[in-house]
């Protein structure tokens, strides 16, 4: 597959990041970046590297956002991996089992 090449800029991850459902705690934590240091990126700050920028989309991706890259038509942009109804199934599938316990088999 390859690879798209886009500029990843604050306010591109924190629409992706809002859009996935995903806490700036767990985007850092998968970055290896401080929560702090991610909000002042979404804020507009230059204060990643680029390796960390590329630790950043990889997160958003690994959670579930894909990236559509600048074209004739359009700016770059996000969307979800998955479907609504995609979504809705995994939602269930979350809480199905009832409380984790041991298994006694």
């Amino acid at each position: 597959m390859a690879e798209i090449e886009f500029y990843m800029d604050g306010s591109l991850a924190r629409a992706a990041r809002h859009l996935i459902k995903v806490s700036p705690r767990t985007i850092a934590h998968y970055a290896g970046i401080e929560p702090q240091v991610l909000r002042q990126y979404e804020k507009g700050g230059d204060c990643l590297t680029p390796e960390q920028v590329q630790g950043v989309t990889d997160g958003l991706v690994h959670y579930g956002a894909v990236f559509v890259p600048e074209d004739e038509t359009g700016g770059v942009g996000v969307r979800r991996k998955f479907t609504r109804t995609g979504v809705k199934m995994i939602e269930t599938w979350e809480s199905e089992g009832g409380p984790v316990a041991d298994d006694d088999i």
